[in-house]
């Protein structure tokens, strides 16, 4: 009998590239109201990334180029889970958030997709339909 175990148990963080990592610090803490973790740099450096809590997964805002990596922002968003989504979509908007078109419904949940200042695809999302 042959026992299969998972060597990947989760994910610890997920990062998105940034170009102004003071916007980026506004825009995931003050916006969208993500608890802020930690900043990291070297020494007297400049901060080059910062942490935010969503849920149970880590948002990882990163200088690209402090890492020898040239920006580009992500394009496939990430999916923020919010129990409301039109309540969220419209505090978001009192607070400068454009959304791209009108709120999806795919048949088994709602999507409405944003970005952040540097490009990076976002989206809100909310599944109301049981996983099978």
């Amino acid at each position: 009998m042959t026992i299969s175990t998972s060597l990947v148990t989760g994910v610890d963080f997920v990062c998105l590239p940034t170009e102004d990592l003071d916007a980026a610090r506004e825009f995931y803490g003050a916006v969208l109201g993500l608890e802020a973790g930690g900043v990291w740099q070297r020494g007297d450096a400049p901060a080059r990334g910062a942490e935010f809590q969503a849920g149970n997964l880590t948002l990882s805002v990163v200088d690209p180029s402090a890492i020898g990596i040239e920006f580009q922002p992500t394009k496939v968003p990430v999916a923020l889970h919010v129990e409301d989504i039109e309540a969220a979509r419209a505090e978001l908007e009192t607070r400068g958030v454009s959304f791209f078109g009108d709120t999806m419904d795919t048949g088994v949940c709602f999507m409405a997709p944003f970005s952040d200042p540097d490009g990076n695809a976002l989206m809100l999302h909310h599944r109301y339909a049981p996983r099978t």
